[in-house]
């Protein structure tokens, strides 16, 4: 039988769960694999994005379909996350890290021998479903095992797997596509994923216990057609016309309704697929609501710098990729320091700073121009990222640690679950707002790169605008916060610090 002092800790006796975490200059070897693991799978999100010339050449498809790529990713992402709360309490770690990477290596290798577009499709279905349980098993994993005085510096080391693999995607997939065919982002993974898995397998422990239940198989239906449903429509925006995608935004919202009140009576009798109750936690709620303005953010310049730099200013899909490769690796190598920083002083003096920069970024790039000078762009884009990386890493610290034990799972699911959503709702307003201002500005008689221009210029506004959110939810969180009790309540944060202050 589980002790009391195990279940706080996940099923993990509390003196393994603090030895895991103890010295705080190592990071526990469970994680450290996990987070190879989760970068390495997540890369994969955004790393097709500079293929799609070379697929609709090779395999004769159009532009609609080739980005379907990138799309059903995103799509099956949305759809499984959501189940991986229930997932990942019902099997081992070693189980649940083995299915994740034995899937990602299936649809990895099939991607890569592609003989068809469809199958090609399929491959990424297989990998997205694999990717979708590495972060939420990261993001868990790490909460029980690391202890809450060191998880700052740990959650600094996830943030380069979980923001900065999307992030470096484009740039990655340019160098690659210089040395050949498009089948080389597969076939440059699979060795490397191959050997992570195995490392992996040999050295990972097991983490809590498993616990015995049954799954609600019309909540799953429902999760995945609603949250997937969303994503969908939201991705539609900006190819023409606003009623299709409004109507799929709309049923994706109805049915996400329905899941909603299904997990509440599933709560009831302690048996939901996704546990609402997380949001009953204010610093949960606050940082995934700070987050998903973050990813919105990202996302949107990750769309809008690259037609820039292409469309606008000639550049090749490398030159675009080495050009905003500082930016990532800037936030990725920051990532540790910032987790140190919030172990000393707490989220507020790193959040209130980063939302700011968040804003003078975007805020500067709705300056853009045809001729702004390169270094400037590269020096915006690096400071929205460093910003993102001042902002994201104290986030999911202080969000998953107001959390209860029982409740990591639930509580890094719906934060997978809104990352997708946020980076689908992040493209689909600033490609609208883009493509409508543009429309606009051609139907006055302005040159197409021109209305193009000034539509890139008004999504910036109105991205800057939305992160102005950003700074107030800032102010809203606490320095730290104290963990729930293991029936769920929460308690009241601790502000050591007053309002005003960082």
């Amino acid at each position: 039988m589980t002790t009391t002092r195990e279940h706080a800790a996940g099923g993990v006796p509390e003196s393994r769960a603090r030895g895991a975490g103890a010295g705080r200059s190592e990071t526990p070897a469970v994680v450290r694999l996990l987070v190879l693991a989760t970068f390495v799978v997540i890369l994969n999100e955004t790393v097709m994005i500079n293929a799609i010339p070379r697929l609709m050449a090779d395999m004769d498809v159009t532009e609609q379909a080739a980005q379907w790529l990138s799309t059903a990713f995103m799509l099956t992402m949305a759809a499984v996350i959501p189940v991986t709360g229930w997932f990942l309490q019902r099997v081992t770690t070693r189980r649940a890290y083995a299915t994740a990477m034995g899937v990602f290596l299936a649809g990895t290798a099939l991607a890569s021998v592609a003989p068809v577009f469809e199958v090609l499709l399929l491959a990424r279905i297989v990998q997205a479903t694999g990717t979708a349980v590495m972060m939420p098993l990261l993001m868990t994993t790490l909460m029980t095992v690391v202890p809450e005085e060191d998880r700052g510096r740990v959650m600094g080391n996830v943030t380069m797997a979980i923001s900065v693999a999307p992030a470096m995607g484009p740039a990655v997939s340019g160098l690659i596509l210089q040395l050949g065919s498009w089948r080389l982002l597969f076939a440059a993974v699979l060795p490397v994923a191959a050997l992570i898995t195995w490392r992996g397998l040999a050295r990972l422990e097991n983490v809590g216990e498993p616990q015995a239940g049954t799954i609600d198989w019309f909540s799953v239906a429902a999760a995945a057609l609603g949250f997937g449903s969303l994503v969908y429509g939201l991705s539609r925006f900006g190819q023409g016309g606003a009623v299709v995608p409004a109507s799929i935004v709309a049923a994706g919202a109805v049915t996400i309704a329905v899941f909603a009140v299904r997990q509440l009576r599933l709560q009831r009798r302690d048996v939901p697929l996704l546990d609402l109750r997380v949001l009953r936690h204010p610093a949960y709620t606050l940082s995934l609501l700070l987050t998903a303005l973050g990813f919105m953010a990202m996302m949107g310049s990750m769309i809008l710098l690259p037609i820039y730099l292409q469309n606008l200013r000639g550049l090749t899909p490398l030159e675009t990729g080495l050009l905003m490769m500082p930016g990532g690796l800037a936030m990725g190598l920051l990532g540790p320091a910032v987790g140190r920083l919030f172990d000393r002083f707490g989220g507020r003096m790193l959040i209130i700073p980063g939302a700011v920069g968040i804003v003078l970024a975007l805020a500067g790039f709705t300056q853009i121009s045809a001729t702004m000078p390169y270094w400037q762009v590269l020096g915006l884009h690096s400071l929205l990222m460093v910003s993102l990386a001042a902002a994201f890493t104290p986030a999911f610290t202080l969000g998953l640690g107001a959390l209860p034990a029982p409740l990591y799972s639930h509580g890094s699911s719906m934060l997978g679950t809104l990352q997708q959503v946020s980076a689908a709702l992040g493209t689909a307003l600033v490609v609208t707002v883009m493509a409508g201002r543009a429309e606009s500005r051609m139907a006055d008689g302005a040159a197409a790169a021109l209305a193009q221009l000034d539509g890139m210029r008004l999504a910036f506004v109105v991205s800057a605008a939305l992160s102005l959110a950003m700074v107030a939810v800032a102010f809203l969180l606490p320095r730290r916060v104290k963990a729930a009790d293991e029936s769920g309540a929460p308690e009241a944060p601790e502000r050591v610090l007053e309002p005003a202050a960082f």
